[in-house]
């Protein structure tokens, strides 16, 4: 049951990430945030990334996605770590 429940939340996370990549590349598209996909998204994504705004940005790119992203894969490994464990 715990190992069914870990595998829920990675997949989870697995699916968040994605949708912050595609959070991502609407950015690149003019009025794409704008649409009915591109509000959902933001709604899903923005609460998140807010979390990250401290990090400036670097030639007009911001890395604050990367960064975000990477604390999602540091939070799977560390679920995966709790279940081997268990």
């Amino acid at each position: 049951m715990i190992n069914f429940l870990a595998w829920v939340i990675y997949q989870l996370i697995d699916i968040y990430i994605l949708v912050i990549v595609i959070w991502c590349l609407l950015s690149w598209f003019p009025n794409a945030r704008g649409s009915r996909l591109g509000e959902i998204v933001n709604r899903l994504v923005e609460p998140y990334m807010r979390w990250f705004d401290f990090i400036p940005p670097l030639g007009g790119i911001s890395f604050s996605p990367i960064v975000a992203i990477f604390v999602l894969y540091l939070v799977q490994y560390g679920l995966k770590a709790i279940t081997m464990m268990i």
